[in-house]
């Protein structure tokens, strides 16, 4: 396969693409499974709700950092070796969910097996390799990548719901976890080939010392690579403490409010299939006009705006509208990262930095998912936690408002 791809190599990116969203698509359902099973777990085991939401905080938390090792590796030797433990750890950890009795067999699980080992295959590296691979549409094959994250939410609360149903949660996490070992593993071997190094290939002709790796950030932003480093990491946790709210919790959230636990996981799938379109359109579209940081402003302002509509929304029709717009904001921001890395930040370093910023990035989803449980538990209400949420989300755009004003200045600068 290897050398057939090698002699076609629009063929072979093609392939990368489809293949990096399906392997985004079908990891990400280990996130989903805990959103779904977040009430039943508790009511089973008789555990408060901050126990399951440990456990998915410690996912995305621990994402983070086997993320930083993940891009390391991606930087060096390409990401065949991530792929391949993604696709094994996940379904491992999946299977042995099934096997839980007490908390921290779920801690365990889904902090090591299915956080560090697992899901750090995701996000980061899947989406720094790509922009590899489609040097001139970055945005547009970033989009399509990460739209596979919300576009698991839109395909997984459902059958993970009718799979409860019938068969209850844990031989569901059994048959999960060998789904994944049967697909990713396969695609793994897609995701094992080695881009095209065409932008060092661009800069040797040109001799262009002024945007090289070194001055890229300064020459931009006005910044050096490390603070526009720290930067975007704070930024990103703002952003991901409001994001995290509504994806932990809607399930849970609905189920209170008087509906039934499919209306719940259908209203998660649906603003989560609105994240896709987001993410798959929306990013590329406004990132090749407007830039990594202006897309990513209108996304989080979208974002924002909504999980404030969320505390007042009771009604079904009220809870269906927020959740689409909701879901347009929310697909939008986590791509741009990558995106915005690559145009600030050295090439070649674009695994490690971006993942660096997807561990704060993780760090605030871990943070929005335990404020919404413990909050629950201390209020028994949502509303207080959401209130928080958007504190957060306003906190991240004075961060890249900050930014874009530094740009647009560096910019007129250079005129």
């Amino acid at each position: 396969m290897e050398t057939f791809l090698s002699r076609t190599p629009i063929l072979q990116r093609n392939m990368v693409l489809v293949a990096s969203m399906l392997f985004m698509i079908i990891g990400t359902g280990s996130v989903y499974f805990i959103v779904v099973a977040l009430k039943p777990i508790s009511l089973q085991f008789d555990w408060p709700r901050a126990v399951p939401s440990i456990a998915y905080a410690l996912q995305y938390f621990a994402a983070g950092f086997g993320g930083i090792l993940m891009g390391y590796w991606l930087d060096k030797f390409g990401l065949g070796v991530p792929a391949f433990i993604g696709a094994t750890m996940l379904g491992l950890g999946s299977i042995l969910t099934c096997y839980i009795s007490n908390p921290w067999h779920l801690y365990v699980i889904y902090g090591i097996v299915m956080g560090l080992l697992g899901r750090s295959t995701l996000f980061t590296p899947l989406t720094a390799n790509i922009t590899r691979w489609f040097e001139h549409n970055k945005s547009r094959a970033v989009g399509i990548v990460g739209s596979g994250q919300a576009l698991a939410g839109a395909v997984w609360p459902p059958i993970f719901q009718s799979s409860f149903d019938s068969i209850g949660w844990r031989d569901t996490a059994f048959w999960y976890g060998i789904f994944c070992l049967l697909t990713m593993l396969p695609l793994a071997f897609i995701l094992k080939q080695t881009p095209p190094k065409v932008e060092e290939e661009l800069n040797a002709k040109s001799g262009d010392e002024v945007f090289s790796d070194a001055n890229k950030s300064h020459a931009l932003l006005g910044l050096s690579s490390l603070k526009v480093q720290i930067t975007l990491a704070i930024a990103s946790i703002g952003c991901c403490v409001a994001m995290a709210l509504p994806l932990a919790h809607m399930v849970a959230h609905v189920s209170d409010l008087g509906y039934d636990y499919e209306t719940g996981a259908q209203l998660l799938a649906l603003m989560l299939a609105t994240a896709g379109v987001s993410a798959f359109f929306g990013v590329g579209f406004f990132g090749r006009r407007y830039g990594g940081l202006k897309t990513i402003f209108i996304f989080s302002a979208i974002q924002g705006l909504f999980l404030f509509a969320l505390i007042f929304a009771d009604q079904l029709w009220m809870i269906y509208l927020v959740a689409i717009f909701f879901g347009l904001g929310y697909g939008g921001v986590l791509p741009c990262y990558p995106v915005i890395v690559r145009e600030f930040l050295p090439a070649s370093q674009a695994g490690r930095r971006t993942a660096l910023v997807i561990l704060c990035a993780s760090g605030g989803m871990a943070l929005g998912s335990w404020i919404g449980g413990a909050s629950y538990d201390l209020t028994t209400s949502y509303s207080p936690a959401f209130i928080i949420g958007v504190s957060f989300n306003i906190f991240n755009l004075v961060i890249i408002g900050y930014l874009i004003y530094r740009n647009t200045r560096q910019k007129q600068a250079f005129v």
